[in-house]
């Protein structure tokens, strides 16, 4: 599921960035917060198990996990990403990533020179 947030609703005061989206059994979910010639941020709900198999993009990403745990692979190094933290995934690089338990991403694309 795929949907697209307004700006109107971003405006508000006071928003917290896990109540901004939701959790589907099975499956993930995954909401555009922004999307700009420069650059996108999404947000993205895994149930536990849930993934993205090995794949590059052609720009820098950084994915702050709101909260769960999920293993994060960039190229042969594993990495476990806690509620809080923050991980570069660089451009060109193979990556991926797995969910521990159910857990919230938001994933901030810069589409740079």
């Amino acid at each position: 599921m795929n949907n697209k947030m307004e700006n109107s609703e971003l405006s508000k005061k006071g928003l917290k960035l896990k109540d901004l989206i939701d959790y589907s059994d099975g499956s993930i979910v995954s909401k555009m917060l922004l999307d700009k010639g420069s650059g996108s941020v999404t947000l993205f709900a895994f149930d536990k198990g849930q993934g993205l198999s090995e794949h590059k993009a052609p720009f820098d990403a950084l994915v702050y996990n709101i909260e769960g745990s999920l293993i994060i692979g960039i190229e042969e190094n594993r990495h476990e990403l806690k509620k809080g933290e923050v991980i570069l995934l660089p451009a060109d690089r193979m990556h991926s990533l797995k969910s521990v338990e159910a857990s919230k991403i938001m994933l901030i694309m810069i589409k740079s020179a």
